[in-house]
């Protein structure tokens, strides 16, 4: 079994109930959800909107490898309402985003999947959350702690 660290988010609608279901979801499609930390609310990031994000990070224990957990992940976006991650100008609203973060200390970058997630150490809506589930994680490329990484933002 492998330590699977994801970031969720959204925007739109009921964005407390698209959470939980998006992480209940990842429980029976992507393992046993052995962390979840508490939401917070940010603005959106790389993008303006009137829509503030609700933001939270869990801990998966999964037998799925990260491109089965990955295709897990967009199928769960898709039957919740998710469109397009972005628009032709860049990033927009959204139902949900489920974001893969870290996999044990896997180091990978294929054109479908970068792991660890190549934004991860410069979001603070991501790294917050992450921090309150494994603030001593260690990021495996950067080797500093989630802790670490919130102080330097």
């Amino acid at each position: 079994m492998a330590s699977l660290y994801l970031s969720l988010g959204t925007n739109l609608g009921d964005r407390r109930s698209n959470l939980e279901t998006a992480l209940a979801l990842v429980g029976r499609r992507i393992g046993t959800v052995t962390g979840a930390s508490d939401i917070i609310e940010t603005e959106p990031w790389g993008y303006e909107s009137p829509n503030r994000f609700m933001n939270m990070a869990a801990r998966v224990e999964t037998s799925l490898t990260p491109v089965q957990a990955l295709e897990a992940a967009k199928k769960i976006e898709t039957e919740m309402g998710r469109t397009a991650k972005t628009g032709k100008d860049g990033y927009k609203d959204r139902i949900i985003d489920i974001d893969l973060l870290l996999y044990d200390d896997l180091v990978m970058e294929t054109p479908e999947l970068t792991i660890p997630h190549k934004f991860m150490h410069v979001r603070r809506f991501v790294l917050e959350p992450l921090a309150g589930i494994a603030p001593e994680l260690e990021h495996p490329v950067l080797h500093k702690t989630i802790n670490e990484l919130l102080k330097e933002n």
